[in-house]
């Protein structure tokens, strides 16, 4: 489509999610071009609302996450609002539906998707929870960080003599995330260019998804016997660690190959390292990583970030600085791409955030709108789209329904 049409168009998804995973995932489908309308409680809204930080009493959480995307409210505990849900579906004509809620509670709520599907049988009805929808774990509260706990994730990671560590940012919702929006293409391809006609369920965990992307330590444990520690930032390749610098910042170098090792070794003023049974294979540095590390880590030290960078680049090393979130919205590489955006909205004057991924040539996605207020398209939708008065939207209001 070279028309500037975004590739999604033409989908339909109605977002139930709640909090991280769910609302990511549909916000990815909406970068893309999925109409998203997002399905709000009347009170209090998705409790994302209340994550995170504020400016002027505005969710920055929700502003990102709900991009691209409508917000209606409607009480889904309540009968009318049940209705109100299944006449969405079927006068939208909805391909996905996506909910985060503990399993059992569409059923208990008479909104399986026995229901939903009788109402749109092309409905693709993607269930995200923390365990999944089945096992002995499914009734539990789940989060991303009990995902991150019982993954493996935070086991291998921290310092070597530290504890376990999580991550500060929401990884476990956002793979899961990831993994729901692949679900759905796979699910849209198959029902319309394989042409079954039929929608399905996706049954999507927190930890599962992570899980998976750590599959080699299940596989090193099965034939091996190894159970993976903690070692800091060390991995499989030495020199490999971040380093301080003279100015006091930090840079990452990974010689993650033998060709890699031998510039670095070069650039450092030290070639005769190779040479050294200690340190002429990768696995022999591993068995002497904490000296490799000290003679890189001194090199670092007597200099400044920029001539560390300078230097290891020109002897085309792998070096790059750690940037926190300041450098990375004035870093060159990152402007020169495009990699932040800037949205014009309503409530905050202007918000800038991370460019859609991944960056497609000819039908890229593109942010349209931050996320609105809730409920902001509640009238527009119900009345416009289902036809109801002003005087039905008000009675349900009067009601608790919307």
């Amino acid at each position: 489509m070279g028309d500037g049409r975004l590739p999604l168009e033409g989908v339909t998804v109605i977002d139930c999610g709640q909090v991280i995973a769910g609302p990511t995932a549909a916000m990815h489908l909406g970068d893309f071009g999925a109409e998203v309308i997002k399905v709000e409680n009347p009170v209090g809204g998705d409790q994302v609302r209340f994550f995170g930080k504020e400016k002027d009493g505005v969710s920055l959480f929700s502003k990102l996450l709900s991009r691209n995307k409508q917000s209606i409210t409607i009480n889904l505990r309540d009968p009318e609002g049940q209705d109100l849900l299944c006449r969405l579906i079927e006068e939208t004509e909805a391909d996905v539906l996506i909910e985060s809620f503990r399993p059992g509670t569409l059923e208990r709520w008479n909104l399986g998707y026995d229901r939903l599907s009788a109402v749109r049988p092309e409905l693709i009805l993607v269930r995200m929870s923390g365990f999944g929808q089945t096992g002995p774990y499914r009734d539990r509260p789940g989060f991303g960080t009990l995902a991150e706990a019982m993954s493996g994730f935070a086991h291998i990671t921290g310092e070597a003599d530290g504890p376990p560590t999580l991550p500060q940012f929401p990884l476990a919702d956002s793979v899961a995330a990831l993994h729901a929006a692949m679900g759905v293409m796979i699910s849209l391809y198959e029902r319309d260019v394989r042409g079954s006609g039929r929608g399905q369920v996706l049954d999507v965990s927190l930890l599962e998804p992570l899980f998976s992307m750590l599959g080699i330590y299940v596989v090193e444990y099965d034939q091996l016997g190894l159970i993976a520690r903690r070692q800091g930032n060390r991995t499989a390749s030495a020199p490999r660690n971040t380093y301080r610098t003279k100015d006091n910042r930090w840079v990452a170098i990974a010689a993650s190959t033998q060709s890699i090792a031998k510039r670095a070794f070069a650039a450092i003023g030290r070639p005769e390292l190779l040479e050294d049974p200690r340190f002429a294979t990768n696995r022999a540095r591993l068995a002497n990583v904490e000296e490799v590390d000290a003679i890189v880590g001194a090199w670092v030290g007597e200099r400044t970030l920029s001539e560390v960078t300078e230097i290891l680049t020109a002897a085309q090393v792998a070096v790059a600085p750690v940037l926190h979130a300041g450098d990375l919205a004035e870093d060159p590489h990152l402007v020169d791409r495009g990699a932040v955006v800037s949205i014009d909205d309503d409530e905050l004057g202007e918000v800038r955030m991370p460019e859609v991924q991944p960056r497609l040539t000819r039908t890229p996605g593109r942010i349209r709108s931050a996320g609105p207020p809730m409920g902001a398209s509640t009238d527009e939708i119900l009345g416009g789209r289902l036809g109801l008065s002003a005087e039905a939207l008000a009675g349900l209001r009067e009601r608790g329904v919307i």
